[in-house]
């Protein structure tokens, strides 16, 4: 039988999710990787930089422990959304290099504090959090834009699954998921004819 320890638990699926969204960038060029890819403008080195932030903000100044390092989308005079994507002056390397030094922060955090440790978000009516509330946030939060970053990816070139290769997908090669995609299309035809 296994041991029960809530915070490792917490933070393999926290891990887990952070590494699914760095391998997203893994033989993209330059371009790809900033590439706005949706009419609001999502693309996958936007995502990484967002979630740096996040994690900041819900690791380090929620707990009186602020991260050395950009403030990003808290800070007062940024412009909307500026959390969302690079500039041209920022590298793919510092942006991701940003990102895992505010895991290396928010771990340190974790490992400081009890799951019961209070902090406070600097925004809304209901700003006490827990320790674990900000774990249970940002594994939510991480995985969310892991699944945009899963769309993204695969209209860029194909690639698909949360693991090199693919592994949590259907078996199948490219003429198998282009009959798939078929007939999912051919089902939402008859269904609409039907409606």
């Amino acid at each position: 039988m296994t041991g029960l320890d809530p915070k490792s638990d917490l933070q393999l699926y926290l891990q887990d999710a952070r590494d699914a969204l760095l391998w997203k960038l893994e033989g993209l060029s330059e371009y790809d990787v900033r590439r706005p890819l949706t009419p609001t403008g999502t693309n996958l080195l936007g995502l990484v930089k967002h979630l740096a932030g996040a994690e900041a903000l819900y690791f380090g100044d929620t707990y009186g422990r602020p991260f050395d390092g950009p403030r990003l989308w808290i800070a007062t005079d940024a412009e909307p959304n500026s959390d969302l994507w690079a500039r041209a002056d920022e590298t793919r390397e510092q942006i991701v290099g940003l990102y895992r030094r505010t895991w290396a922060h928010s771990d340190a955090t974790i490992e400081a504090l009890p799951l019961d440790a209070v902090g406070r978000v600097p925004w809304g009516d209901r700003n006490e959090v827990t320790l674990h509330r900000s774990l249970v946030h940002m594994i939510a939060e991480t995985d969310r834009h892991v699944g945009h970053a899963d769309i993204v990816r695969e209209l860029l070139d194909g690639a698909v699954g949360q693991r090199v290769g693919g592994e949590n997908m259907a078996p199948g090669d490219q003429a198998w998921w282009a009959d798939h995609r078929d007939r999912l299309e051919r089902a939402a035809r008859e269904a609409a004819a039907d409606a």
